[in-house]
């Protein structure tokens, strides 16, 4: 080409040839030489001021497409299966393009939050611009930071929320998404540390006032990624449900089953009713009904609703809302068992004898009516002789034949001899504008031991049904404890004078002993504790390793599928083993259930996470207002870098740093859980008894902050002060730890010892 070409002309060839777009290969392709290659790029300069074009090195290219040759960041699969990519290199100013990821068979598995290059291509499809052919992962997700955000005059910084983060990010002035000062965010890694060697941050999303209520729970769902808002078409094909009829199913809408929940339940998936056996081969004997909603029937595998719903994998529960697995219309409309309105179940009646055995069990796919929906407060206090207008018709015909069941039940527990904690649980109550009001221990009525009873009976049903039918299910997994921590929780028993009984096969009975002895002393919360803190983390799984500390060796979830995935899993196993209908356990999900056991519990914990970190926040904020304050409570965990303390007001764990526990220097021992002054030799341990004063309380992080004041009976008291001069021993046992631990601590070394020259002569052999 003898002329040189418009503009137009540029742009068309650079859209047409992405690969070929340096100053070089335009002159070539216009046949532009000589002198003419400075009018080239007078052109290209005057098309990059006015923003058609991007100069990267020595390439221009069209900001408004992509690069052939991008790194991309892989999004959640769609409700169809298909992944989608955002792209990191996007710099337009129109409508973020869409590309869509095309596998081949030889691509590894990509999941949500990985990084790839990727070779694109225009595409003119209705729901994508472009499709991406994989080069190579190159990692995963940036790390992502909730905090607060303060603004600069160059961007500004973020302060994050965790208890443990003490680095602030630094934010430039074109990533801070219009965030404004104090804000609460969201944000993820920008690139390496900046010029102040804090790492960089871009914000991508704001959260809003962290001082309104609704904040603290929100920081929890954003922190670990809890999906809180569903997919329009996860909400359609909900609202389109309809519910079920009687085709197919067992009429038990004759039979009185209610349901029996907290006072302000949000759902009611199972039922129950109880009667005598008049069978004459059962004497004394009982027929247990347990119904469960029938969610399988509305939430079917491969659809939409499943999708979402695995993805999720269990409901999440904080004080001022629930994020839950499924939509409202299922979850508190067509899969909770209402009184008065037919609902679909799948139904489990079991027979025992009048000492608690199971003798036999039938599965029903059932439509069920509830005359009553009650709490556990009424039905206790109906049994103990105070109806209400509600519970007093149902005293005699329902609520003494469940109670009477229950007794049966009680002594096949005690038989069983299941891991018996003590441990309070605590609820924090909010006023109506969402501020904390009281941290309340929940009391164990035996209205909710005999509902807990009735739910383990129908999972034991419902696992040895499909064990005998050799149908795949998930198990409830919880395997007994690790020697090491039982050698750890042995130590701390015999600290205390207490004993655990070493050489043969641990059986809870065993453990439960140790509680016993340690009931009604000073050191009851300490065993309780450190027993609670030997055992493993439960899981699902398709093999079964039995549950521990239920007693029991054939265990699944089955009785809470509005809230859990598993037990849909289980509900859909008994579908297809019973041959109930077409929306039974499919063959790709039974040749998965190792992967969606491992994600389902690990979405369990991350519920159990932020949970656990929301009421953190609430009780800081509780206590915010109460600096200065003096608690009592009892030491709950030792670390190198100090002691925390359970608070016996609310349950609340505070942390007393190590710089401020004295002038002497301890030593911390990770394996007895101890430190130990290097002057003194006294010994801090779990479970003694604290006096402290209330330092610091962050509703933010959760944080709380202490500064000891007396420690149990040994002495320690404070001393005004700061750093050096803080709390010191006082009068009392000057000489060193009480005889008890002196001697748990010579025996413990001599054990050390032992291991030792035993490892020393394997080695030789």
């Amino acid at each position: 080409m003898s002329t040189l070409p418009s503009k137009a002309d540029i742009l068309d060839w650079i859209a047409a040839n992405p690969t070929l777009t340096s100053k070089r290969d335009l002159a070539k392709a216009f046949g532009i030489k000589g002198a003419a290659r400075i009018d080239l790029k007078r052109l290209l300069k005057e098309l990059e001021a006015e923003g058609h074009l991007e100069k990267r090195k020595k390439t221009y290219r069209d900001p408004d497409r992509l690069p052939p040759v991008s790194v991309l960041q892989v999004l959640a699969p769609n409700s169809d299966g298909d992944l989608f990519a955002k792209p990191l290199e996007w710099h337009g100013e129109g409508v973020e393009p869409i590309v869509l990821f095309v596998p081949r068979a030889s691509d590894p598995a990509l999941g949500e939050g990985d990084r790839i290059l990727a070779r694109l291509q225009v595409v003119h499809e209705a729901d994508h611009n472009y499709e991406a052919r994989l080069i190579r992962r190159i990692g995963t997700s940036p790390r992502k930071v909730v905090g607060l955000f303060r603004k600069g005059a160059e961007g500004g910084r973020i302060l994050p929320i965790d208890k443990g983060a003490d680095k602030e990010w630094s934010v430039a002035a074109d990533a801070t998404h219009g965030a404004k000062d104090g804000e609460l965010v969201e944000a993820e890694q920008a690139g390496p540390k900046g010029r102040m060697g804090l790492p960089r941050a871009r914000i991508v999303m704001r959260l809003g006032d962290p001082t309104e209520p609704k904040a603290v729970s929100l920081i929890a769902i954003h922190q670990h990624g809890i999906p809180d808002d569903f997919p329009q078409e996860v909400l359609a094909e909900a609202d389109a449900q309809k519910p079920a009829g009687l085709k197919g199913r067992t009429d038990l809408r004759d039979l009185p089953l209610v349901t029996i929940d907290p006072h302000d339940a949000r759902d009611h998936d199972d039922a129950v009713y109880a009667e005598a056996d008049d069978a004459e081969s059962n004497p004394g004997g009982h027929i247990i009904w347990v119904a469960i909603a029938d969610v399988s029937h509305y939430v079917t595998p491969r659809s939409q609703l499943d999708r979402e719903a695995k993805k999720r994998g269990n409901s999440s529960y904080f004080p001022d809302r629930v994020v839950p697995m499924l939509p409202d219309r299922l979850s508190g409309d067509l899969c909770s068992l209402h009184e008065g309105v037919p609902r679909a179940c799948i139904a489990v009646r079991i027979r025992i004898d009048a000492e608690g055995n199971k003798i036999a069990q039938e599965f029903v796919r059932g439509l069920m009516r509830s005359p009553a929906s009650l709490n556990y407060q009424e039905v206790q206090a109906a049994m103990d002789g105070a109806p209400n207008d509600k519970t007093g018709p149902l005293v005699s015909p329902v609520i003494r034949p469940l109670y009477a069941a229950y007794a049966a039940l009680k002594k096949a527990r005690e038989r069983r001899q299941p891991l018996d904690l003590d441990l309070p649980e605590r609820k924090v109550v909010l006023t109506e504008d969402g501020k904390v009001q009281s941290v309340d221990f929940t009391e164990r009525l035996d209205a909710h031991k005999l509902i807990e009873e009735f739910m383990i009976l129908a999972n034991v049903a419902a696992a040895e049904v499909l064990l005998q039918k050799d149908m795949p299910l998930l198990f409830r997994v919880h395997e007994e404890p690790a020697q090491d921590k039982l050698e750890s929780l042995r130590e701390t028993a015999q600290a205390a004078g207490l004993t655990l009984a070493k050489g043969q096969v641990l059986k809870t009975a065993h453990l439960n002993r140790l509680l016993h002895q340690a009931a009604g002393t000073d050191e009851a919360e300490l065993i309780n504790m450190s027993t609670l803190r030997s055992m493993t983390q439960a899981y699902y799984s398709p093999k079964n390793f039995g549950h521990f500390g239920l007693a029991l060796m054939n265990y699944g979830h089955f009785t809470s599928p509005i809230r859990r995935y598993a037990d849909l899993i289980v509900h859909r196993a008994l579908i297809r083993a019973h041959g109930w209908g077409e929306d039974g356990l499919t063959n790709e999900e039974i040749e998965n259930l190792e992967q969606i056991g491992q994600h389902i519990s690990d979405t369990e914990r991350r519920s159990m996470m932020a949970e656990r970190d929301t009421t953190d926040r609430y009780l800081a904020a509780f206590l915010s207002d109460r600096l200065g304050a003096e608690f009592t409570g009892r030491v709950s965990g030792i670390a190198r870098f100090g002691v925390f303390v359970k608070l016996d007001e609310t349950g609340a764990d505070g942390l007393i740093p190590i710089g401020t526990l004295g002038r002497e220097y301890f030593q911390f021992d990770a394996e007895s859980a101890t430190l130990m002054g290097v002057d003194t030799g006294r010994i801090i341990g779990l479970g003694m008894r604290a006096k402290v004063k209330l330092v610091e309380a962050a509703p933010v992080t959760g944080g709380i902050a202490l500064e000891l004041l007396e420690l149990e009976d040994e002495g320690y008291q404070s001393v005004p002060g700061g750093r050096g001069r803080g709390p010191r021993f006082g009068k009392g046992r000057r000489k060193g730890a009480s005889p008890q631990r002196k001697a748990a601590k010579a025996k413990k070394k001599d054990a050390k010892v032992k291991r030792k020259v035993t490892r020393q002569r394997r080695s030789k052999s």
